[in-house]
C-alpha cells in the first residue's frame, strides 16, 4: 500500500432532480446552468489536490461525464459500476413523497420496490473498490458518480455496511478524498464543496 495514494470520489454538479430533491437512479438528465458552474470549480479543487497521474473512471450518465468535462478531466473508462441507486418504483420521487405511504423510509434503512437492495448496491461498490484499490500503489483514482453510491463507496472503504453511508454527506460538485495513514484506511477530506 502506497500511504500517500488518494482515491477521490466526486459526485457530479447539480441537475434539476438533484435541487429538488428527487431520487434520481437510472433517469439521465442533464446539469442545471449552476451545475456546469459547480464542475467547473470542482476541476479547480481537483488541480489543487496534486493528484499522481490520476486514472479517471466515471458513472456512464451524462450528468457524471459532463461534469467530468467541465472539470477538465479525461475520462479513462465509463463503467456502469459507478451508476446510482436504482430506485425503482421511487425514482423520481422525493423522500417527503415516499414516506406518506412509508414512514421513516430512507434509501439506506428501508427497500426500493423494484430497485436495488442495500445487499446489490453493497456488492457493486465491493467491486469498485477491489478494481481500483491496486491501482492505487502507482497512481491516484479519481471516481466520478453520484450522492448514495458515492456514500456506500465511503463507508464500504471504512469497513462498513451500506447503510452507514447515510451518515456521510455527499453534495452536488462535492469532493471527498479517501486514503491511508499508517496503514488504515481513513476519510482525508469528507464532502468539500467548490465555492464560487
Amino acid at each position: 500500500m502506497n500511504e500517500a495514494a488518494r482515491l477521490v470520489l466526486i459526485r457530479h454538479g447539480e441537475t434539476e432532480w438533484a435541487r429538488s430533491g428527487q431520487h434520481t437512479g437510472r433517469t439521465d438528465i442533464p446539469l442545471t446552468a449552476r451545475g456546469e458552474e459547480q464542475a467547473h470549480l470542482t476541476g479547480k479543487a481537483i488541480a489543487r489536490l496534486g493528484l499522481r497521474n490520476p486514472l479517471v473512471i466515471s458513472s456512464p450518465r451524462q450528468r457524471a461525464l459532463r461534469t467530468a468535462e467541465l472539470a477538465g478531466l479525461t475520462v479513462d473508462r465509463v463503467w456502469d459500476d459507478l451508476c446510482e441507486w436504482d430506485y425503482g418504483e421511487y425514482e423520481g420521487l422525493t423522500t417527503p413523497q415516499i414516506r406518506e405511504t412509508v414512514p421513516h423510509w430512507t434509501v439506506f434503512t428501508h427497500p426500493c420496490p423494484g430497485g436495488e437492495t442495500a445487499d446489490a448496491v453493497q456488492a457493486r461498490a465491493d467491486t469498485v473498490l477491489s478494481v481500483v484499490e491496486p491501482q492505487l500503489a502507482n497512481r491516484d483514482v479519481i471516481l466520478i458518480g453520484h450522492g448514495h453510491f458515492s456514500r456506500v463507496l465511503i463507508a464500504r472503504w471504512n469497513h462498513l455496511p451500506a447503510n452507514e453511508g447515510r451518515r456521510f454527506a455527499m453534495a452536488a460538485a462535492a469532493i471527498t478524498v479517501l486514503g491511508y495513514e499508517h496503514g488504515a484506511k481513513q476519510i482525508q477530506m469528507l464532502n468539500c464543496t467548490p465555492e464560487g
